[in-house]
């Protein structure tokens, strides 16, 4: 996340959690557990404040972790799109 200057990554065995990392000092900030098998995949939200988590468990996680300052947030222009996934993201 550009804002907050973090880093997220996934891991298995054996938590199957999610990391958070402080960058550039990599220091581990925090750990979203939840999944009951292997996280497979990642996905970042366009506004950046959402991570959708996939595993190996069938299910889909959406971990809001990355909330957005309002004093620092930037007017950003409205993104128009027909696709249903990006509508029901934000």
């Amino acid at each position: 996340n550009k804002e907050h200057r973090e880093i997220i990554s996934s891991h298995g065995f054996s938590k199957n959690q999610l990391s958070i990392w402080s960058y550039p000092t990599m220091k581990k900030v925090a750990d979203l557990t939840g999944h009951t098998e292997r996280v497979l995949a990642m996905a970042m939200s366009p506004d950046g404040t959402t991570v959708i988590s996939a595993a190996g468990d069938e299910t889909l996680r959406f971990w809001k972790c990355f909330a957005s300052d309002g004093a620092s947030k930037k007017k950003k222009k409205e993104i128009v799109s027909n696709s249903r996934l990006s509508a029901s993201i934000r």
